[in-house]
């Protein structure tokens, strides 16, 4: 059996070996413009380069040039990138949409008297919205404003405790301007000139009594600050706010809405409203006069 094989491979051998002539030649003159030697095996030979080369060639055009954003199916990775990003932005522009429309419903109920929508059913998305991240920095106004102001000694700290310019003070009502659980308390020791009230986000916050606007601005330390003069001299200061619904000159009554609780200022940790009273240029305990 063997020996009937190695004859028959010898003749497939031998018969890729054979030798042709290919001929081009005119017909009418029978002139030859063109001739070849070929055999089944370079035939084959150089069809298999030919195949490989033109593959090669293909691939490098698909792979590193743009030939490669004409076929079906084969987008390119910065376009992809690109549709990605814009979707996400999309996405997150419309919550943030949503978000400020709630946001102004809330401060129009506030303003109406009603109470407003609970805040935990704004995001829907998991992810906390702080409102550091939608604050305003400080205008060159503001900054200015604020210069002159601390020029003018706003905060002239004379500590007379006279009991006959307090007792007057003490037959005054004061309206809760927020409640809420108390932080930290007054201390002059330490500087701490109020009472620091902790609330949920975006509370609203109440003038403590009728009065005249005469500082809203806002301060690198203690972010959005509103401050409200009243009869006998008295002051009343909100700190950390995160929007201000009045501006200086503007006439309160008791229980009137000012403010937003935030945590704007560096000199904070979370919202909370940091209250003070002043009277003749003394601080006074908020907590000698109002029940949180």
């Amino acid at each position: 059996m063997s020996l009937l094989q190695k004859p028959k491979k010898k003749k497939i051998i031998k018969s890729l070996r054979n030798k042709f002539r290919l001929v081009v030649m005119n017909d009418d003159t029978f002139e030859v413009k063109f001739s070849m030697f070929l055999s089944p095996l370079n035939v084959y030979t150089w069809g298999s380069i030919i195949v490989l080369v033109v593959v090669f060639i293909t691939s490098v055009l698909i792979a590193f040039t743009p030939v490669r954003e004409i076929i079906p199916g084969y987008a390119d990775v910065q376009t992809k990138q690109m549709a990605t990003y814009a979707l996400i932005r999309a996405d997150s522009l419309q919550e943030k949409a949503r978000m400020e429309l709630q946001y102004a419903e809330n401060i129009r109920a506030i303003l109406q008297g009603r109470d407003p929508a609970a805040m935990d059913s704004i995001s829907q998305t998991g992810e906390s919205i702080s409102i550091k991240d939608i604050e305003n920095k400080p205008s060159k106004q503001d900054s200015l404003l604020r210069q002159r102001i601390e020029s003018e000694d706003q905060y002239n700290l004379h500590f007379n405790n006279d009991d006959g310019a307090t007792s007057s003070i003490s037959k005054m009502f004061f309206f809760t301007p927020l409640k809420g659980i108390v932080s930290a308390t007054f201390n002059l020791k330490e500087q701490h000139f109020g009472v620091d009230i902790i609330a949920p986000e975006n509370e609203a916050i109440k003038s403590t009594l009728d009065g005249t606007v005469t500082l809203a601005t806002w301060t690198s330390e203690t972010g959005h600050i509103i401050q409200v003069q009243h009869e006998n001299n008295l002051i009343s200061i909100y700190k950390h706010n995160s929007v201000l619904f009045k501006k200086v000159g503007d006439k309160v009554k008791a229980g009137e809405a000012i403010a937003i609780i935030g945590e704007s200022g560096e000199l904070t940790s979370g919202p909370h409203l940091h209250l003070e009273l002043w009277h003749n240029g003394a601080p006074l305990d908020p907590l000698d006069y109002i029940i949180f």
